[in-house]
């Protein structure tokens, strides 16, 4: 047993030393320039382009990158027992996924916004650009696929009160009687308030971009909203069957998509960045004084038998599991997508993108620490990985609860409730940004293919719907636990494709890129072996054949990336040229 305080404690001082000098060293070599205009300034159009105060990009792109992946992923890796999943976290988010968001950004700036395949193709060729897109298409629906039935089933969770100590006769709570047990009706408070929420971003937009308020006074003007849009969902929740809400979802993200960001996007993003900070806030608070108050470890360091029972060898499965709590390709294409349009200087990319990473890398440590010391390991293994009916999101916010009661005296159902509001905003914010940029990508495949591009390949109504088409397909027909293996393995080695993206830019330029080879050649061996063991252990012998057939697209398409982004890379190391007017 472990106290917490130990844990935090050196992660922190890791990170912070990290960002100080890692990061710092990392500037030096991109060349760093504020005097250059950066392309939300020099493009500006108000709808995708547009330069923003850093503390609402900020709040963009960390509400994007989050999402349910560094809460869900460490907590089912628990499984495998803390010490594996902590020293993932950690070493994963200095030296891999922290440095693959802020180059992934910054190459993006440099070439004027363009999204990490259209820069994969200044460097790699036409060939590695469609490669590129058609590998990036398939991981897209994979993310929006698994976190369409996250959505779902998080919405409609319904929590028994005997897990969360409630009275049903005195609680204020919505209370109904469910397959014979009386259930706490969680998630349809944090249904209540995304939709308040929503309704209230276009408000919030106007205020930041057409009135230009105080971003401070608009900053509590959204605190205010998402209080009072979880008061209203504790005495109004709105309750609906799973299926319903993917149908409602998808319907939402299709026309999210073709609205200009400011409207929707990045205010909800600004509103639901402070509900995520207050959780963060909480958690810190919790092991901090949980830890100074004697609060150990419930959960094993070290369960290397029932983690490879329950999710496979520890290598890679801990690594693609973990997912976005350490590294994430699809950082890359919110960097690539949305954020590098709105960041105003050059010097704002580090703090986006490495320090963004190194929040998310705490929000999953603190994860860890809420799970592992808030419940017990016996109900954590009846919750997480039952025989059936996993419920991880119910596992994390009863651990984020149990945190929060033992160290803080705040009752067990307030932090439940709290973490499944951590969830929910972030989730459907991951799907907004994803349609988005599968819509991007759409658009740029067929300018690809078409010399002469019909009208109606160019419209966002058809571009978003065949995203939303094919995310409601496989989330529909699949639950979210059978396709987050594969999503994982997809989102993990398309970091390291983003990587070699990275390296043959700089390699080009003739400057160091060690530090982006590395991990790229360590993220593919680990995500292709991934691939292989899903394909031959799991969608094989069940005769799932949509994702045997994704499966294989994925690892065929990453290979030939590789093979040519080798050749192209010794070509240029070998040559070396001094390209003067691209820095």
């Amino acid at each position: 047993m472990v106290n917490p305080l130990v844990i935090i404690l050196l992660v922190f001082i890791g990170f912070f030393l990290a960002y100080r000098y890692y990061s710092g060293y990392i500037k030096n070599v991109l060349g760093e320039d504020d005097s250059r205009p950066t392309p939300a300034v020099e493009i500006c159009d108000d709808k995708d382009y547009c330069p923003s105060n850093p503390l609402v990009v900020f709040s963009h792109h960390f509400a994007s990158i989050a999402g349910a992946g560094p809460i869900l992923g460490p907590t089912m890796a628990l499984a495998f027992g803390y010490m594996p999943t902590l020293f993932w976290i950690f070493l994963g988010t200095i030296f891999i996924g922290a440095v693959h968001d802020y180059t992934s950004l910054f190459v993006s700036m440099r070439e004027k916004g363009r999204s990490m395949a259209e820069v994969a193709g200044t460097t790699l060729g036409r060939a590695g650009y469609l490669l590129f897109v058609l590998f990036t298409l398939f991981m897209i629906v994979l993310v929006t696929s698994a976190f369409l039935g996250l959505t779902a089933t998080a919405l409609s969770s319904l929590v028994p009160v005997s897990a969360i100590g409630v009275d049903p006769a005195k609680t204020a709570l919505k209370v109904i009687t469910h397959e014979g047990t009386q259930k706490v009706v969680i998630g349809g408070i944090a249904s209540t308030s995304v939709i308040i929420i929503t309704l209230f971003s276009p408000l919030i937009g106007y205020l930041l971009y057409r009135r230009r308020a105080n971003v401070y006074l608009v900053a509590l003007l959204a605190i205010a909203v998402g209080v009072v849009s979880v008061i209203v969902g504790m005495s109004h929740p709105v309750m609906l069957n799973p299926k319903v809400w993917m149908v409602i979802i998808s319907i939402y993200v299709l026309f999210a998509a073709g609205i200009p960001v400011w409207i929707i996007l990045q205010p909800r993003d600004f509103t639901n960045a402070f509900l995520l900070y207050g959780g963060l806030a909480l958690l810190f608070l919790g092991a901090l004084l949980g830890g100074f108050g004697g609060l150990t470890t419930q959960a094993p360091a070290y369960n290397i038998a029932y983690g490879v029972e329950k999710l496979g060898l520890l290598w890679p499965f801990l690594f693609i599991t973990v997912a976005c709590g350490a590294i994430s390709g699809f950082h890359s294409l919110v960097a690539g997508g949305t954020s590098s349009k709105q960041v105003a200087r050059e010097s704002h990319a580090r703090k986006v993108g490495y320090g963004g990473m190194i929040l998310e890398g705490i929000l999953a440590t603190l994860v860890v620490v809420a799970v592992a010391t808030g419940i017990g390991y016996d109900i954590y293994k009846q919750i997480v990985w039952p025989t059936k009916g996993a419920n991880v999101i119910l596992g994390f916010s009863l651990g984020m609860g149990g945190l929060l009661e033992k160290s803080l005296g705040i009752p067990i159902v307030i932090g439940t409730v709290f973490g499944i509001l951590m969830l929910e905003g972030f989730i459907i914010t991951t799907l907004d940004t994803a349609v988005r940029l599968n819509r991007y990508l759409f658009e740029e495949l067929w300018s690809f293919i078409f010399k002469e591009v019909p009208p109606l390949f160019k419209t966002f109504w058809f571009n978003s719907g065949l995203s939303v088409l094919v995310m409601f397909y496989l989330g529909y027909t699949n639950a979210y636990t059978v396709i987050w293996p594969i999503f994982g393995s997809a989102n993990q080695l398309l970091s390291g494709l983003a990587l070699i993206a990275v390296s043959t830019w700089l390699a080009y330029r003739g400057k160091p890129s060690w530090f982006t080879v590395l991990p790229a050649a360590f993220m593919m061996c680990t995500t292709l072996m991934a691939l292989y063991k899903l394909l031959v252990t799991r969608y094989l012998p069940t005769h799932n054949y949509p994702l045997v057939v994704t499966d294989i697209a994925l690892m065929v398409l990453a290979l030939a990336v590789i093979v040519l982004a080798v050749k192209r890379y010794f070509d240029f190391k070998k040559a070396s040229p001094a390209v003067e007017a691209a820095k």
